[in-house]
This record gives C-alpha cells, sequence and structure tokens, in this order.
C-alpha cells in the first residue's frame, strides 16, 4: 500500500518553505499544516480500524460457518 501525501498537505508546505523561519505568516501556516496532518492522521486510523473490525467479523463468520 503506497503511502501517498495529500495535495493540500504538499501546497502547504511548498508554501511554508518560502516564509522565513519565525516571521508571522511562518507560525500562521505551521498551524495550519498541523490541523491538516492531525486530519490526514485521524482518518487513516479510522479507516484502518474499520478495516480490522471487518477481517475480524469474516474470520468469525468462517468459524461459525465450519462449526
Amino acid at each position: 500500500m503506497a503511502n501517498n501525501i495529500p495535495d493540500d498537505i504538499l501546497k502547504i508546505q511548498k508554501k511554508l518553505a518560502t516564509f522565513e523561519k519565525g516571521s508571522r505568516n511562518y507560525k500562521k501556516y505551521t498551524k495550519i499544516l498541523a490541523k491538516h496532518i492531525k486530519k490526514y492522521n485521524m482518518k487513516k486510523r479510522v479507516t484502518s480500524h474499520i478495516k480490522t473490525i471487518e477481517t475480524i467479523e469474516k474470520i468469525t463468520q468462517e468459524d461459525k460457518k465450519e462449526d
């Protein structure tokens, strides 16, 4: 499974690289980037949990069919 970084995060990182470290815009874009990364990571965690639950349900169904 490929780990593709969303375009919005890349766009923010490119913009952030143009600012001087410690400037007002740098701080602003750092906060925005943190929010986007947090949202992206939470989305990945939720989909991972859903896949785990589906796999467990599938295994339990197969076990019931064998009995």
